[in-house]
């Protein structure tokens, strides 16, 4: 059942921002007023108002700002079920859907919780399908990370994507297995080689090919053991959200698709499982990436990088007007912003402050990382062109992000996401688990430059 639909009709329910409530309570029925006061309600919060029968009359929920895109996201836990008729300022009723349905999120694929939800009625269809639109987006994002390992494996990233691409009337193909080798993915191919199920480089194309061409990357690492490097079991507990970055693109795609943004889009996702096994790629290795550069392996557990960096190459063949990568990169950017800032690099600045200013627009924030290019000498090898990781730690999601870049010439238009993709803690419409972190700010901005 839709939790969403553009009736009018339903139990009234009023959404108002704090400061208004005075003047929206003279306005209320004399009973309504009554038992407001002897509830000691004070505009703050929610309240069921009765009727004689001793059902719902109305509801009044006062928010400091209605029009913050998760002010409302508890609220679909605290209504009874039903179907509640949207009253409130058109210009927040986007915002109050999207947290409506965002906060109703469950992932019910091993266990339901059998409760019945309640249903918001808006009498404007625009609204509602903008609104559906995001939070089914953001919906795909936290299933597909929210899904264990082992429903999760490369192949069933490539079920995703096919799915999706034929929603939208694009195009998918992929290559697997030693395919990639004889295509020229070596690094893709050496972090997947060792599990049996087959590293993948995911390809989805849509849109007008006359558009501006848009690329998107996404890291894949369906689980990552860390390879020869073993991961300690604290630091591998959580490791099935390793291909956030995938499911973060997949996301984004999907708000690109259905809002049919004139673009011509790419989407790769280089699809792998670091496992351990005899044929697993070691410290000390020299792998020749796809564009001809030679990188020594310092740590197997920095493997993300190395399935970019051979996405990214062939990104470059359609020569689009912005690449943006997203993935769930290193420790050290979570050190740094805590989990749920993502950080983000950018060679252009004005890519930068739109993307910026979009995600402070819509609650969605992101927060510039320098490309500081002395950290680069951090990536020095004796014996290859660069070494996959830094030996210490300071600096990491800088000198990460620095490894990727010299895969690119300077004058591209890149960003690249190094987010959490988990929340560790539920918050209003974000509950614990699998998250969607600036795929609406990445959204706004590029609606506006692509418009």
């Amino acid at each position: 059942m839709s939790l969403i639909n553009a009736e009018n009709q339903g139990i009234p329910l009023h959404i108002i921002n704090q400061k208004n409530y005075p003047t929206w309570l003279q306005a209320q029925p004399e009973n309504v007023a009554q038992w407001l006061s002897a509830t000691a309600y004070e505009g703050k919060g929610l309240s069921l108002i009765p009727a004689t029968d001793g059902s719902i009359q109305g509801v009044v929920f006062a928010t400091e700002n209605c029009g913050e895109f998760f002010a409302c996201g508890d609220l679909a836990k605290q209504l009874p079920a039903g179907q509640y008729l949207l009253h409130a300022e058109p210009d927040n009723k986007v915002a109050i859907a999207f947290a409506f349905l965002v906060g109703a999120y469950r992932f019910e694929r091993y266990k339901s919780s059998g409760k019945s939800l309640p249903v918001l009625a808006v009498a404007d269809e625009n609204v509602v399908a903008t609104a559906t639109k995001l939070a089914t987006a953001t919906a795909l994002v936290r299933d597909l990370i929210n899904t264990p390992a082992g429903d999760m494996m490369p192949q069933h990233l490539s079920e995703t994507s096919a799915q999706l691409a034929a929603e939208f009337a694009g195009e998918f193909t992929e290559i697997v297995g030693d395919d990639l080798l004889a295509e020229n993915y070596p690094t893709i191919h050496a972090v997947g080689r060792a599990s049996q199920h087959a590293p993948r480089l995911l390809d989805i194309r849509w849109g007008d090919k006359n558009a501006p061409k848009l690329t998107l990357v996404g890291k894949g690492v369906c689980f990552d053991s860390g390879g020869l490097d073993v991961k300690p079991a604290a630091g591998m507990r959580l490791m099935k959200k390793d291909m956030g970055g995938a499911a973060h693109v997949l996301g984004l795609a999907r708000m690109i698709m259905a809002f049919n943004l004139n673009v011509n889009l790419r989407v790769l996702i280089p699809a792998v499982e670091n496992a351990i096994a005899g044929n697993a790629f070691r410290p000390g290795d020299v792998i020749t990436t796809r564009n001809g550069l030679t990188v020594e392996i310092d740590n197997t557990d920095a493997e993300g990088r190395l399935v970019l960096c051979d996405a990214l190459d062939v990104a470059l063949d359609d020569e689009p007007e912005l690449i943006i990568d997203f993935a769930t990169l290193t420790g050290a950017m979570r050190v740094a912003l805590g989990t749920e800032l993502p950080g983000f690099f950018a060679t252009k600045d004005a890519t930068a402050q739109g993307i910026t200013e979009a995600g402070l627009n819509n609650q969605d924030p992101v927060w510039r990382m320098p490309l500081h290019q002395p950290y680069m000498s951090m990536l020095h090898s004796d014996i290859a062109d660069i070494s996959n990781c830094a030996a210490g730690p300071f600096g990491g999601a800088i000198t990460a992000a620095l490894y990727l870049q010299k895969f690119l010439p300077a004058d591209v238009d890149w960003c690249h996401f190094d987010v959490m993709a988990y929340n560790i803690r539920p918050l209003p419409g974000r509950p614990k688990g699998g998250e969607a972190f600036g795929i609406r700010a990445v959204f706004d901005y590029l609606q506006a430059r692509f418009s």
